[in-house]
Order: C-alpha cells, then structure tokens, then sequence
C-alpha cells in the first residue's frame, strides 16, 4: 500500500483521530477520502472506513457493499488482503440489521480467508485483527 497516496494518507489521520476519540474528526477524513478518491481501489479503502460513523444501519450495510464492489472491479491481488476484513464488515452488518443468514455468509467467506468471527457472551463482535 503507498501510504503517500493522498486518500490512504487520510485514512490513516482518520484511523488516529478515531483512535484519539476525535470520532467526528475521523469521520471528516474519511469522507474526504471517498470524496478525493480517483479509482476503484482508493474508493474501495475509504468506503470501508466511511462504513464505520453511519448512523443508520442500512447506511453502514450500502457503504460496506460499495467497499466490496470496488474491491471486485480491481485486480485481486491488489486488496486480497483486505477481503477478510470487507466480509467481516458486511457480516457485522447483516448481522445489525438481523440477517443473519447474509452475516454468516459472509462470515464463512472470511474464515475460508483464515479469519475468523467470534461473538462473546455479551453478543459484542471480536475479530482477530482490526477493521
């Protein structure tokens, strides 16, 4: 990944902001991303992260679809390592708005990528590495 590329160099301000919880900070950035975006994989990396601040959770569903879709318009070997993490946001999102046999689909693709969903005993989401 070029993390000279302008949109990826906003992602990671966004993911800091987020992680300094400067959470409407973060979403400034990444919409900024999406917006600065001039290819499917640059539009594939924000629409993952403009998924994460949607108040409406049909609205998160439709960004994490946008994700996918860019992702499959690119050459694969380009985002391969960022498909677990797409199906993992789209099962969550099913998973949201109570489909759960679309969530566990896309759970199952993630886990034949060798990574697997978990939900503890208070139904939070784990997942073995960071969206």
């Amino acid at each position: 990944m070029d993390l000279d590329n302008p949109v990826i160099k906003l992602c990671i301000e966004g993911t800091r902001a987020e992680f300094e919880g400067r959470i409407e900070d973060a979403h400034s950035l990444f919409m900024q991303a999406w917006e600065a975006a001039r290819d499917d994989f640059e539009a594939c990396v924000s629409a993952h992260y403009v998924a994460r601040y949607q108040e409406d959770p049909e609205e998160t569903l439709r960004w994490n679809q946008e994700a996918l879709n860019r992702a499959h318009a690119i050459e694969e070997s380009t985002v391969k390592a960022f498909y677990p993490s797409l199906y993992l946001n789209l099962g969550h999102a099913y998973e949201i708005l109570g489909n759960q046999a679309e969530a566990q689909k896309y759970y199952e693709l993630a886990s034949e990528l060798g990574v697997v969903h978990q939900a503890d005993e208070h139904n939070q989401h784990k997942k073995s590495f960071r969206r």
